[in-house]
């Protein structure tokens, strides 16, 4: 009897694309990742739909762009009724279930209105983002707030406090035994008090096996989100991992004096965020990064935990592997810290997917150039399951046929990515009314075209400026080129997927069979010859 297939779908926060060993990075030991790119796909050119965790997460968990599902910052709520990855794959009998983070905020009104008790069966799958919470921990505890899990499994080892996750798993110790929080940037380059076992990356590991084990007694095929809370901040790591890098593995700054000279207005304002202040300066990037590569090589150790169980259990012929992250980090990089902006550092993610069906062997170990957004998971996952892929509702597209060595013709020319900065002081900053706060990404792999409304554009050449320095928003020798983009933007607003309650073969049927006659309605009929000469045709069309 054939195994059921299923999908470990692992992501983690805040992960750079260029930080892996098979993307290039120099230092960074990875071995485990780097496996796992030569028995799958290397996607070089993939973008999330918007550089922050929630909006970011609920495109992922959607398959629909920001414009779409309306959850445009963090905590804002997925509104009910918004279809879900875990709807579709309901549907054809596939659980879909988390371990870790979402940043999904219920929509606490609109369940009150409908009458739907949040901690009913149906509240549960509308309040977590359509997912079956196995353990949810969006890994963000000061004190003050909701108490995860976690702590309880810290105080089973002995690790006491008021907040354990905070006092133990993100903060360090001074020599005299003080405290050192973990939030700190200064602190960075401190060695969190709990020992790597009972951190944060490996627990969350461990409960996904939980998971894995129980499931095979279930029998029901899985899509399972091990989403990893690190190398988020707070940046602080366990050892070995605090003091496996030092400054020397660093990769040269990405950034020019030229960037702050002038700047387009939208991005001076972000350079001069407090995060973006500190973390261009030289002691920070020095303290944060090495600790930020150490968290990383954390997640490529259980990488090779979780591979090895998996092996075991003779899960890796069915399962759908993918590894990829909700965003990068600027980590200094044009004076810049945290993500929002469109730079490579902050849109673009690492994206691995191993599909184990024998027509993927051909693609093993290769590295597809195609623009790839994160919407394009969702489907891909309903198409792997042997679904239906809803494309009245989902926007993005499989992944299929590039991981089997076909590429459509009508694949796509630009990738979009949006993002509002309402609710941060930059609004302050620009006196912005909150409607025009937004932004809208453009990229054809090679021009990066930024609309933001109420300024002039911004315009990269990747290919001649890779490394983003010099903005050609207010080039007159580009007008051209912005001109082709902003049409890209403006076909793209123009038709979004909308017509989630009603599938497009509904849609062609109706008109193709002529179904407003057959249903009796005659608008605009002259007489009976008329009539008669519509339902000869109907006819006609029928027997083709």
């Amino acid at each position: 009897m054939a195994r059921a297939k299923n999908v470990l779908w692992i992501m983690c926060d805040q992960l750079r694309y260029d930080y892996l060993g098979c993307t290039g990075h120099p230092t960074l030991k990875t071995p485990n990742i780097d496996a796992m790119a030569k028995r799958g796909v290397l996607f070089s050119k993939a973008y999330v739909q918007s550089p922050i965790c929630g909006p970011s997460r609920m495109s992922f968990y959607t398959g629909r762009y920001m414009r779409s599902h309306g959850s445009h910052w963090n905590g804002w709520p997925l509104r009910v009724g918004e279809p879900t990855l875990g709807d579709h794959l309901k549907k054809i009998g596939v659980r879909n279930v988390l371990v870790g983070k979402t940043h999904m905020a219920p929509d606490l009104e609109g369940m009150k209105a409908l009458g739907i008790p949040p901690e009913s069966m149906i509240g549960v799958h509308v309040a977590e983002c359509g997912f079956e919470p196995y353990e949810r921990d969006d890994g963000l505890h000061p004190t003050g707030r909701p108490r995860p899990k976690y702590d309880e499994y810290l105080r089973r080892q002995g690790f006491e406090a008021t907040n354990p996750w905070e006092h133990w798993a993100n903060s360090g110790a001074a020599e005299d035994g003080s405290l050192q929080n973990g939030w700190l940037l200064v602190h960075a380059d401190k060695a969190a008090r709990v020992p790597d076992e009972h951190s944060e990356t490996p627990y969350m590991t461990r409960r996904a096996m939980d998971f894995i084990s129980e499931a095979e007694t279930d029998g029901r095929p899985w899509c399972l989100h091990l989403s990893y809370i690190k190398p988020h901040w707070p940046y602080i790591a366990p050892e070995p991992y605090a003091s496996m890098y030092l400054t020397d593995d660093m990769i040269p700054v990405i950034r020019s004096e030229r960037e702050r000279q002038n700047p387009h207005p939208v991005f001076g304002a972000y350079m001069d965020m407090r995060y973006s202040r500190n973390m261009a300066r030289d002691e920070a990037r020095e303290k944060v990064i090495p600790t930020y590569m150490g968290l990383i090589t954390q997640i490529d150790d259980q990488m090779g935990v979780l591979m090895k169980f998996l092996e075991e259990r003779d899960l890796l012929e069915t399962t759908m592997i993918v590894f990829t992250s909700d965003h990068g980090d600027y980590l200094g990089d044009h004076w810049m810290g945290e993500k929002d902006l469109f730079h490579e550092q902050s849109a673009k993610i690492p994206l691995i997917v191993i599909d184990p069906s024998k027509e993927a062997d051909a693609t093993r170990g290769t590295r597809s150039d195609a623009l790839v957004e994160g919407i394009d998971l969702a489907p891909t996952f309903v198409d792997y399951f042997g679904g239906k892929v809803p494309g009245h509702i989902l926007e993005g597209r499989s992944l299929l046929p590039l991981l089997r060595g076909r590429t459509p013709g009508d694949w796509r020319k630009v990738a979009f990515s949006e993002y509002d900065y309402a609710m941060q002081d930059v609004r302050l900053k620009l006196n912005q009314p909150i409607e025009r706060c937004r932004l809208f990404m453009v990229f054809d792999g090679r021009w990066k075209y930024i609309h933001a409304s109420g300024f002039r554009p911004m315009l990269y050449d990747l290919e001649t400026d890779p490394d983003e320095f010099l903005d050609r928003g207010d080039d007159p020798e580009c007008a051209g080129i912005i001109a082709r983009l902003r049409a890209e933007l403006f076909d793209w607003a123009l038709h979004p997927n909308d017509h989630i309650t009603t599938p497009r073969e509904k849609i062609a049927n109706y008109a193709d069979n002529q179904l407003q006659v057959k249903g009796g309605i005659l608008i605009g009929v002259w007489d009976e010859a008329e009539l008669a000469t519509i339902k000869d045709g109907i006819t006609q069309r029928a027997k083709l």
